[in-house]
């Protein structure tokens, strides 16, 4: 039974009682309204983050942290190779002249080089300011002139002409570092040779190791760290000031709760490859959780799934941390393998075995049923030979485990995942809670919420429904920002923006945010974020938005994946390069997606369910400025760029739309008395 064996056995030797403690509050009628999870690391008095790599040095100097990638091989690095690398390019930034308390902008995808600047500007005094690669200069303009920074480090040409192009007015614009080797400037045109790490190795040579280890010493826990950016669905982006406390309070109380109880499921050395933008949270404060619990750590620059299953096969992660649209492209991609060779049939019985199982085993492990029959074990192990194996495979063959944030994960992918062999432990957070604010503990996962709150961490329901959050993890202010702190913070108290709910058991569920909440005309509130999840987790749906305020019904706005329509046109014998313009109007396709929209309908009453769709041409990208870099909806910029398919929604509703007017006039009819 692979990973559900080894987590009963796990469970036998580890007492998760004694690890997750939840101390409940309940309102009058006997709802619970807060939780509160006791740290299992206490908070430090002394030192930060930036003395991980040398304490790992002095510890295990021959331990290997990470792995770096060179052409398609995983290069182990040391302790003590890393810790030498971060002191030398801590020197470098020194000599450039890099004070206690500076700010240094890192612009790259994720790569080797992201983590070894970070800790190299913490070692150096310094706080970094990460900067999505995809930035335009107007976004990095703004970024830089608040926080300050005067230096950065980007990855590209391209990177380094947006941030030139972004700060040319400024007084005193960066001095520039580029990774990539050959193709450096420092911001006055010059070229440098060898990219950054090469360059600052060589300018910190005449600075003495004993300066690194003085600038480390005077850190403290509440030093800041970083200045994350938010990425601003709407507005300004915020500069969340984090401390060393805040980034130690997240590592290690994740480390303590998780490590012990995955370390003894897979019983081999722990190992991730990281692919989530380092300039988000969730990536930073991986890093910084594998460095402290020596799990080795490769990265990887891209999620796209063509690009990243390769570097998992090669890499074979033990464990994954991801968003939804990850998991949804796994079993996406195993679906359509299947279609193409006449087995799409097979696959979808795969599937409905998969929840089943899940369901079922997941009743009997937790102490609530009996489990699957002999029935549904002989049908689970045999598409575990036919199609569960080959989804371990895809992902490297080890991982037994992953972490999923960012959005709620379809509970029936979260079950099917389950069956094939993989628990997917779900999280939620911000920027402001320095990543997971909560998380699924080990051993007892409940699918279709996003868990506990952290150890050291409180999640309380305000009276609206807002989740609030209180706890180390929690950031102290934004950047130069006072107003918008105090519309957020009260009492310690975060307010998220968030709606969710707490269970008998001190799980939370997230509903939706308070902003997007619709009001239909009829007085209906409808949070569209859970119809527009349950939209994104099949195929061939790409990007939606569901709309409907103060409008008669609700509608959604849904673009098509390019894969799936690729896939879509190949099993119909189509041109591969049909134009779009037709297919939205394909009734075949329109049936397809009319499926999907009948799932997502499932999770909602029928005053909440989408009436009616329109499948528009383009995409929702970063680029055309409809996604944040987090892959987040910029709800009012997509309403704006398809205002006229949403009036068309309306104004002509489809067939579909009228057959269930058409409908729900009889069904009136019918309950009306005579008389």
């Amino acid at each position: 039974m692979g990973v559900r064996r080894e987590l009963k056995q796990a469970k036998r030797r580890t007492d998760p009682r004694g690890r997750v403690q939840v101390d409940l509050t309940r309102d009058e009628s006997g709802a619970v309204r807060e939780a509160r999870m006791p740290a299992l690391a206490p908070r430090p008095t002394t030192g930060s983050i930036a003395d991980l790599p040398f304490t790992n040095a002095a510890e295990a100097p021959d331990a290997v942290v990470l792995r770096r990638r060179e052409g398609d091989t995983w290069q182990p690095v040391t302790a003590a190779a890393f810790a030498r690398e971060v002191t030398a390019v801590a020197k470098g930034l020194i000599a450039a002249g890099l004070e206690p308390g500076g700010r240094v902008a890192v612009m790259s995808r994720t790569r080797y080089e992201w983590t070894l600047l970070d800790f190299a500007i913490w070692a150096a005094g310094g706080l970094s300011v990460p900067v999505y690669p995809t930035s335009s200069p107007q976004q990095i303009e703004w970024i830089v002139r608040d926080s300050a920074t005067r230096f950065a480090v980007v990855e590209t040409p391209g990177n380094a002409a947006a941030v030139t192009t972004g700060t040319a007015d400024h007084p005193a614009p960066p001095r520039i570092w580029q990774l990539d080797a050959g193709a450096g400037t420092d911001g006055t045109g010059t070229g440098g040779t060898g990219g950054a790490v090469a360059e600052l190795t060589a300018l910190g040579r005449d600075i003495p190791d004993e300066e690194v280890t003085k600038r480390r010493a005077a850190l403290a826990p509440d030093t800041v760290a970083t200045i994350c950016y938010t990425s601003g669905t709407t507005g300004r982006p915020k500069g969340c000031v984090l401390t060393h406390a805040n980034l130690y309070a997240e590592a290690a109380n994740t480390v303590e709760l998780l490590h012990p109880v995955f370390k003894e499921v897979t019983g081999q050395q722990a190992s991730t490859l990281l692919f989530l933008p380092l300039a988000h949270i969730l990536g930073r404060t991986l890093q910084i959780s594998c460095l402290m619990a020596r799990i080795e750590l490769g990265h990887f620059p891209s999620i796209k799934p063509d690009e990243l299953r390769p570097a998992l096969r090669g890499f074979r992660p033990t464990f994954l941390v991801g968003v939804p649209y990850l998991f949804e492209k796994i079993h996406g991609t195993g679906r359509a393998t299947a279609e193409r060779i006449g087995r799409g049939a097979s696959f979808d019985r795969a599937h409905r075995v998969a929840v089943r199982f899940g369901e079922l085993h997941l009743d009997k492990f937790l102490g609530r049923g009996k489990g699957p029959g002999p029935g549904l074990y002989a049908a689970w192990a045999l598409y575990d030979l036919l199609v569960y194996r080959r989804v371990r495979k895809e992902i490297g063959g080890r991982t037994r485990y992953a972490i999923s944030g960012g959005s709620p994960l379809d509970r029936e992918l979260s079950l099917f995942f389950y069956a094939a062999g993989i628990l997917v432990y779900e999280g939620y957070g911000l920027t402001e809670t320095t990543a997971a604010a909560t998380i699924v503990p080990p051993l007892r996962p409940r699918p279709g919420t996003v868990g506990l709150p952290v150890p050291g961490t409180a999640v309380r329901i305000a009276d609206d429904g807002e989740v609030l959050i209180k706890g180390g993890i929690v950031f102290g202010s934004y950047w130069n920002d006072p107003a918008a702190t105090d519309a957020v913070l009260a009492d310690e108290w975060f307010a998220t923006g968030d709606l969710g709910s707490l269970d008998e058991d001190g799980y939370l569920t997230i509903t939706g945010r308070k902003k997007d909440i619709l009001v239909t005309s009829g007085g209906k509130n409808v949070s569209p974020a859970v119809l527009e999840d349950r939209l994104r987790s099949r195929p061939p749906v790409g990007q939606c938005v569901v709309v409907g305020d103060n409008r008669s019904y609700i509608a959604a706005l849904i673009t098509l994946d390019r894969e799936d329509l690729t896939h879509w046109l190949y099993v119909r014998g189509m041109p591969a390069d049909t134009p779009l313009s037709d297919l939205i109007h394909d009734p075949r396709l329109r049936a397809d997606v009319q499926k999907v929209v009948d799932h997502a309908n499932q999770a909602v009453s029928r005053a909440e369910s989408i009436r009616d769709f329109a499948l528009v041409e383009g995409e929702f990208t970063e680029e055309n400025g409809l996604l944040t870099p987090s892959l987040k909806i910029k709800r009012h910029a997509v309403t704006a760029a398809y205002a006229r398919d949403i009036e068309t929604l309306y104004d002509n509703p489809s067939q579909a739309r009228e057959q269930h007017v058409s409908e729900h006039h009889a069904r009136e009819q019918r309950a009306t008395p005579e008389g």
